[in-house]
């Protein structure tokens, strides 16, 4: 249904260090740049930075959340610990989270839902998922 999302950020290039970095674990790269906006995927652009200067200062929540999917749970580890060195802040360690996992959200066989939120240095939410058998 989502071809892609954009997140806006102050610098343009400080971020795509970020994203570079944290997306590496998960197979994605930067693909392509324009003025004011990188693209990044596997094979096309599915994830933007936009460059935004008059972006409230960091701190702020801006409500964005993106949430991509890992392979396993030492991704989702790998993808958390580069974040946090890399100037993100925590919003949820790696962990299971069995509060996503109500009779209504999915069916009884789903498998467990394990995941990691960041806010990236412009407090965009970004979330990496995996679903495994616990």
């Amino acid at each position: 249904m989502i071809d892609h999302v954009s997140v806006g950020v102050i610098d343009l290039h400080k971020a795509a260090e970020f994203y570079r970095a944290v997306f590496a674990p998960l197979g994605v790269s930067q693909v392509i740049e324009k003025p004011g906006s990188i693209g990044f995927g596997k094979k096309y652009p599915e994830f933007w930075i936009n460059e935004r200067s008059s972006l409230a200062v960091p701190g702020s929540d801006n409500g964005t959340h993106v949430c991509l999917r890992a392979a396993s749970k030492e991704v989702v580890i790998e993808f958390y610990n580069i974040a946090m060195a890399n100037g993100a802040s925590s919003s949820g360690e790696p962990g299971y989270r069995e509060e996503y996992r109500a009779p209504d959200y999915r069916d009884a066989t789903h498998p467990g839902y394990y995941a990691a939120f960041i806010r990236d240095p412009y407090e965009n939410h970004v979330e990496v998922v995996t679903f495994v058998t616990q």
